[in-house]
């Protein structure tokens, strides 16, 4: 059987699939958290790089990882460790545990929500209206607290509903209802001091007026330059406007201090405090000392592997010490819109009877096809038909890295239905009595889908806005599912019946 372009089409798109998805053939583990500030983190491991080695021990699995982290710190003496990641390799010196966690390499490129890995979720307004920008600024300022509290896992992202609300997603991987709602309720505090002393602080009667961040000639990277072991760094500056009582604080504490060994520092430096926990130290230029300005110029710099890395990775360090700058505890009182906690053990049962009804569902409908018009190939063509749309609804949700949840799971169960329904409709046409082709008989079939997808579309648009975005992965998946099959599987399918009836 000559092998149309529509199907041709149809087996490109599970090609596409099949490499999003990327069944993970390599071996090693993923670092999935890191503690903040620790050894590791200061030396530039960050969580989703892949361990290979350390010290020269091929890391396979979770097992491999575990055995070669017994063996050391048997002692306090002070250790070498060389790691080797897939994307640097680093050398630690240290006497205490490396504070670091790892998995074994996920086996696909599938990303599961919050409600399928099991943790706890709130859905958290504040209580006065905000812009964009100030959502993002929320966003980065929760980031930044709940890196500093060490909690792993954490999904932190800004939400606009239909009615323009502003709304934080905050979901995190083994953590209770009781501790998300402890850190959400207070705004805490940031301070920065200078020899113990409270130089300036954040929230709403701020010591900082201003932080320099979307213009060129006050906040950029400066230079970049090789390093030792063929990688780069690049520094960064930008400014900080302070108020009249925070400069003259700063005067005070900074006059009697004596300049560090190379003569461009002060002696003692700025440090950075949130709740209490320290985030940061930067060094104090010595034109400073003993000076009432307001304007203070921030610099510091980034490393990486490449120059690309290291640009990157430069932009991202300004970027947080600005964030934690404006200010480093939460500018509003958030109110708790809802609080969701889901077992693990929970989601994987909820996995396995999801994939089961559906699967269930689709081989009971090819078996009244095939009572109905008694054609095994037509059964056939509509089990691997609605196989291929939930292939290809997994491989898009891989390659744009949309975590899939429960909603998202009962958009794919949608789309199955709609499309058994759909290539009914083709079937039907196929088998019609009248005195088209059955070329025409197919466009006939393909027009009513093409219609009553323009509808399904237009109905879905509102859930990506309702219900503070809950209902976001049941339309992104649905929408998916029912595009793919209107441009791609239902005219293969009709294809294959018009073959099957030619």
């Amino acid at each position: 059987m000559k092998i149309s372009f529509r199907i041709w089409i149809l087996i490109f798109a599970l090609l596409f699939s099949l490499l999003a998805i990327k069944p993970g053939f390599g071996s090693g583990v993923i670092i999935t958290s890191v503690e903040f500030n620790s050894t590791v983190y200061k030396e530039g491991i960050r969580t989703g790089e892949i361990i290979k080695s350390i010290n020269g021990h091929e890391i396979k699995t979770k097992e491999d990882f575990t055995k070669i982290m017994g063996t050391l710190f048997k002692n306090e003496e002070e250790l070498r460790i060389d790691i080797i990641t897939n994307k640097n390799q680093y050398a630690i010196l240290t006497n205490e545990t490396l504070e670091l966690t790892a998995e074994n390499v996920p086996k696909t490129r599938i990303q599961t929500g919050l409600d399928l890995r099991g943790g706890s979720r709130a859905l958290v307004q504040p209580d006065e209206t905000i812009t964009d920008s100030q959502l993002e600024d929320l966003v980065e300022i929760s980031r930044n607290r709940f890196n500093v509290y060490g909690l792993s896992d954490v999904n932190v992202k800004g939400i606009t509903d239909f009615f323009g609300n502003k709304f934080l997603l905050i979901e995190i991987a083994g953590a209770t209802p009781a501790d998300l709602e402890q850190l959400i309720g207070q705004q805490g505090k940031f301070e920065a001091k200078i020899s113990n002393k409270t130089v300036f602080i954040g929230g709403k009667d701020k010591d900082i007026t201003n932080v320099c961040r979307n213009d060129a000639t006050c906040a950029a990277v400066t230079s970049c330059s090789p390093i030792s072991g063929g990688s780069e760094t690049c520094s960064f500056t930008f400014s900080i406007y302070l108020s009249e009582e925070a400069a003259k604080r700063h005067s005070e504490i900074t006059k009697n201090l004596t300049l560090d060994s190379t003569g461009q520092y002060l002696s003692e430096k700025l440090y950075l405090y949130v709740d209490d926990n320290e985030v940061d130290s930067l060094l104090i230029s010595a034109n400073l000392r003993g000076q009432t300005t307001t304007q203070i110029s921030i610099q510091g710099s980034g490393t990486g592997s490449s120059k690309e890395d290291a640009l990157k990775n430069t932009r991202e360090e300004m970027r947080r010490l600005q964030t934690i700058l404006l200010t480093g505890s939460l500018p509003y009182k958030l109110n708790i819109v809802r609080l969701d906690t889901i077992s693990p053990n929970l989601g994987d049962e909820f996995i396995k009877s999801i994939f089961l009804a559906g699967f269930a569902s689709i081989i009971l409908v090819s078996l009244i096809v095939f009572v109905r018009y008694r054609k095994i190939k037509a059964s056939l063509a509509l089990i691997l038909t609605s196989f291929s749309e939930i292939f290809i609804i997994l491989g898009v949700a891989s390659f744009i890295g949309w975590n899939l949840d429960l909603p998202s799971i009962a958009g794919i169960l949608a789309t199955i239905g709609t499309g058994v329904d759909q290539q009914i409709i083709i079937i039907d046409e196929a088998k019609s009595r009248n005195n088209l082709s059955i070329k025409s008989r197919m466009k006939n079939a393909l027009f009513v889908i093409m219609t009553a997808y323009t509808t399904s579309v237009v109905s879905l648009l509102p859930l990506w806005w309702a219900g503070g975005g809950f209902f976001k992965g049941f339309a992104l998946t649905t929408i998916i599912g029912i595009t793919s099959g209107v441009l791609i599987t239902r005219p293969a399918f009709a294809d294959i019946i018009k073959k099957i009836e030619g």
